[in-house]
């Protein structure tokens, strides 16, 4: 365990309840323990712990982020998140390998979406030979949250989405069956169409969507 993590932990613990780690374990269909700390909590603790003891330095992040991700309670994973969406304008090219192993461990959408967005999205602007060398990785992949990722990354670009890309990388998911999949999709063209509502429109009708993501995309166009 890193130095820089056990003050931390202890005051997450310090910060436990019970009381509401049940209700929140469950929310997450029983897949991770809690601490019972709710956001705005979690959030104050954050900020009052990075006050006193600074941001990880970068030198430290990749043991630190395993170290987080190995710990039972799932606060500690949204830590993690938190640490990389504010370094991410620091992280260093290699970085995406460690990006990888906390979109393929622990997965469920509460880390995996503000990983594609908040960390994937910036990393892979800066690095366009790490957005070409895992892009090819991940859209090939047997791991959906790896694909998913790959659908969602764009969705903080707006007009400076890759509107072919998304479209390339869609229609490779167009025979799935998994509902994370679909609703990505659906919400993927969703947020484009706030950026340019005809092409959406016309790629929806003319690719056979699944009726969850033909919906999502919709949702706001009648």
């Amino acid at each position: 365990m890193q130095t820089y993590l056990l003050p931390l932990i202890a005051l997450f613990n310090e910060n436990a309840n019970p009381n509401q780690a049940a209700p929140m374990k469950k929310y997450m269909r029983d897949q991770f323990e809690y601490l019972g700390i709710k956001t705005q909590q979690l959030k104050a603790l954050s900020k009052e712990f990075i006050e006193k003891h600074g941001l990880p330095p970068i030198s430290e992040l990749d043991p630190i982020m395993h170290d987080l991700w190995e710990m039972p309670q799932r606060e500690f994973q949204y830590l993690a998140v938190g640490f990389t969406e504010r370094l991410v304008d620091k992280l260093p090219a290699k970085f995406t390998k460690t990006i990888e192993y906390i979109i393929t461990h622990k997965s469920w959408w509460d880390t995996v979406d503000s990983i594609a967005g908040d960390t994937v999205g910036p990393h892979f602007l800066r690095f366009p030979a790490e957005r070409e060398k895992y892009l090819t990785k991940w859209r090939a992949s047997d791991n959906f949250w790896l694909r998913r990722t790959t659908i969602l990354f764009q969705l903080g670009y707006k007009k400076d989405t890759d509107f072919d890309l998304l479209c390339e990388i869609i229609r490779e998911n167009l025979n799935s069956k998994e509902f994370f999949i679909n609703k990505a999709i659906g919400w993927s063209l969703r947020q484009y169409a706030r950026v340019n509502s005809t092409a959406v429109k016309r790629f929806v009708k003319a690719t056979p969507l699944h009726p969850l993501s033909r919906r999502e995309a919709m949702k706001h166009l009648g």
